[in-house]
C-alpha cells in the first residue's frame, strides 16, 4: 500500500521569521495526519531553523533545490545535497517547472540532482509535466516519457524506494486552472506503466506519483480518490497553515 504524500512548495516566499511561524501554526493542525507524509519546503535561509523547530514533529522538511555538484568545492552560490542534509533536510525537490523553464534546467541536469541527492542520503521528488501548447499539439505525454527516463536514468533498484515522481501540467500551476482528476490520474497512470517498462512492475506498484498545480482544500479529495494518485505537490494553498492543513487532512 502507497503511503500517499502532501508536500508544501513555498516557493520564494517568506522570510525566516514567517517560515517559522507558519511551520509552527502548521504543527498541531497536522498532528494527527497518520494517513500521509507531511512535507513543507521552505527557502533556503530558512531550512536550518524550521528543521530544528519541527524536530519531533511528523512535518519533514524539504529544500526546493540542490546543486548538481555531489563535493564541496568552487561552485559559487550552489548548495549542495549532503549539506542540505547536514541541517536536517530529508527530501529534496528537482526538476520542478520552473527550474526548466526559467533557468533552463535540462533533463541531464535534472539527472545530476537526482543523484547527487540520492548520494547525499535524501529522498527525491522529480517533477515533470507539459506546457499548455504540447498538451494541445498531442505531445504531453512524449514530453513525460522523456522528462521522466532522462531525469531518472542509471539509477539501481535500491535508489528507487526514496524516489518520489511529481507530476505538473505546467498551464495549471498558479494559473488556478487544474487537470481534472480523470486527467490528471490518465498521465499517472502513463508514467506508472513507462516506469515498469524501465524498471520493474513491482517498481511501478511502489512508486509514489504526486499531483501538482493549483492543489486547493475544494479539488483534493476529486484527486485523491483516484487510483493512481499517491498525494500532492501544493504551491500556493500551502503558504497558509490552515489552508494546507486542510489538504492534508483530506478525506476521501
Amino acid at each position: 500500500m502507497r503511503k500517499p504524500v502532501i508536500a508544501g512548495n513555498w516557493k520564494m516566499y517568506k522570510t525566516l521569521s514567517d517560515s517559522v511561524d507558519t511551520a509552527l501554526a502548521l504543527k498541531p493542525l497536522v498532528a494527527n495526519a497518520n494517513h500521509c507524509e507531511v512535507i513543507i519546503a521552505p527557502v533556503f535561509t530558512a531550512l536550518k531553523t524550521v528543521c530544528d523547530r519541527l524536530e519531533g514533529s511528523n512535518i519533514k522538511v524539504a529544500a526546493q533545490d540542490c546543486s548538481t555538484e555531489k563535493e564541496e568545492g568552487a561552485h559559487t552560490g550552489e548548495v549542495a545535497a549532503f549539506m542540505l542534509r547536514d541541517v536536517g533536510v530529508r527530501y529534496v525537490i528537482v526538476g520542478h517547472s520552473e527550474r526548466r523553464q526559467f533557468y533552463a534546467e535540462t533533463d541531464e541536469q535534472v539527472n545530476r540532482k537526482v543523484q547527487a541527492g540520492l548520494a547525499a542520503g535524501l529522498s527525491v521528488i522529480m517533477c515533470v509535466g507539459e506546457t499548455l501548447a504540447q498538451r494541445e499539439e498531442g505531445s504531453a505525454q512524449d514530453v513525460v516519457s522523456r522528462q521522466l527516463i532522462g531525469g531518472l536514468g542509471g539509477l539501481t533498484a535500491s535508489d528507487l524506494d526514496r524516489i518520489i515522481v511529481a507530476y505538473e501540467p505546467v498551464w495549471a500551476i498558479g494559473t488556478g486552472r487544474t487537470a481534472t482528476p480523470e486527467q490528471a490520474q490518465e498521465m499517472h497512470a502513463f508514467i506508472r506503466r513507462v516506469f515498469a517498462d524501465r524498471h520493474s512492475q513491482d517498481a511501478a506498484d511502489a512508486l509514489r506519483i504526486l499531483y501538482g498545480g493549483s492543489v486547493k482544500p475544494d479539488n483534493i479529495v476529486g484527486l485523491m480518490a483516484q487510483a493512481d494518485i499517491d498525494g500532492a505537490l501544493v504551491g500556493g494553498a500551502s503558504l497558509k497553515a490552515d489552508s494546507f492543513a486542510q489538504i492534508v487532512n483530506y478525506r476521501v
